[in-house]
């Protein structure tokens, strides 16, 4: 599949814990099928960092991609999150997200080793070299701890699977300019901010950008979709307020420094209705004076009631 194919709107999916910390595996599927049958996703990546894959187990996450798999039977395209701290285990993961019957999977560079470039090359090279599905390579520096650069990125779109990258926009602004520079046409990005949609699209057109990873259209998908179409049809004003209202909501998730913003996420789509679970610690829930400015937030843009 082309990258296009997945797009513009893919949601690294949540993935719902219950109070004690169990994975909710029935609640994955339903909200995944929630996602696509409310227009809120073209496409869906499993065990992503809003998924907090980090805090999953090997036999969890493997189970999780497979419940999720089957259970959409075939309703949109999608992603597997094989991300680990180590080749061997990246490898393996990536192998098993094939073998059950994923098309793309999601790699971002190992975290805590803090590897060099030469390092991620090889790295990814393993990846390339184990499966023949399409790899995503992922940047998140504010995660792992090293960025991909542009010169690392040129090399590795060599790589006959690897067809494109997510990049976490808003850490380096101008660098999926940079990567759009140092790649080959056919080469496609995600943005991976969603604070950064319009400027992504800016900078690479939708020749180049083939949408964006949003864990926010777990709840404004829709909207996500709208501003992007009023952006490319060339009304720049309704889709730069819609940004604007939407940086809002977004923003709201980061209270009190929490830099995964999966747990104020998860306390927006309970407000929905929705069962998106517990976050699974060290991650906390919200605290009542957090999810009431969640709420008002909500509220003010006509999100809730």
């Amino acid at each position: 599949m082309n990258l296009h194919d997945y797009g513009p709107i893919m949601v690294p999916i949540v993935t719902p814990f219950s109070r004690d910390g169990a994975v909710e595996y029935d609640a994955a599927v339903t909200l995944a099928r929630a996602l696509i049958a409310e227009g809120n996703a073209d496409s869906i990546v499993v065990a992503g960092t809003t998924g907090e894959f980090h805090t999953l187990t090997n036999d969890e996450r493997r189970r999780l991609l497979k419940e999720v798999y089957d259970g959409l039977d075939g309703a949109c395209p999608l992603g597997a999150g094989v991300g680990c701290a180590s080749t061997g285990e990246t490898v393996a993961l990536a192998q098993y997200a094939q073998e059950i019957g994923y098309e793309l999977c999601m790699v971002l560079a190992p975290y805590y080793a803090k590897p060099n470039q030469r390092e991620l090359v090889e790295h990814f090279r393993a990846v390339s070299e184990a499966v023949s599905m399409d790899i995503l390579l992922y940047n998140i520096p504010i995660f792992t701890g090293v960025n991909i650069e542009p010169a690392t990125v040129a090399e590795l779109s060599k790589l006959p699977n690897v067809v494109g990258i997510k990049e976490e926009a808003e850490l380096r602004p101008k660098q999926i300019t940079e990567y759009v520079n140092a790649t080959d046409p056919e080469f496609l990005i995600f943005c991976g901010d969603d604070t950064m949609i319009l400027e992504a699209y800016a900078q690479g057109g939708t020749a180049r950008i083939a949408g964006v990873v949003s864990g926010g259209a777990h709840l404004i998908g829709r909207q996500i979709r709208e501003m992007i179409a009023l952006y490319l049809a060339g009304d720049i004003e309704r889709s730069a307020v819609m940004q604007q209202n939407h940086f809002k909501l977004f923003r709201s998730w980061g209270q009190n420094n929490r830099t995964n913003p999966v747990a104020l996420l998860k306390s927006a789509l309970n407000l929905t209705g929705k069962n998106a679970g517990y976050p699974r610690r060290p991650l906390l829930p919200g605290t009542e004076e957090e999810v009431s400015v969640v709420r008002e937030t909500m509220l003010s843009l006509g999100l809730l009631s």
